[in-house]
């Protein structure tokens, strides 16, 4: 992967899905043992999507948040596993 904006703009994407589905990667990070290694496989998956701008519609449109990642996220049991019970 050697494009800076296309890494940019996923990490982004997955920003703003982690936190429609209220998980906070820093606290992740800080207390619940997600590494930086984890977060970027997170990063690369994302990259992989198919579809990258219905995700940033669908993110749009949840302005009030979300239960789950919607079915076609690559991380989707990446952030059912950070998202808080």
């Amino acid at each position: 992967m050697n494009d800076p904006q296309k890494l940019k703009r996923h990490a982004h994407l997955l920003d703003r899905m982690a936190t429609a589905v209220g998980v906070d990667m820093q606290n992740a990070i800080l207390s619940e043992g997600l590494t930086v290694g984890e977060l970027g496989d997170a990063v690369l998956r994302c990259c992989d999507c198919s579809d990258p701008g219905f995700c940033a519609s669908w993110l749009e449109a949840q302005e009030t948040g979300a239960m789950q990642t919607p079915s076609f996220c690559r991380n989707k049991d990446f952030m059912a596993r950070l998202m808080p019970e």
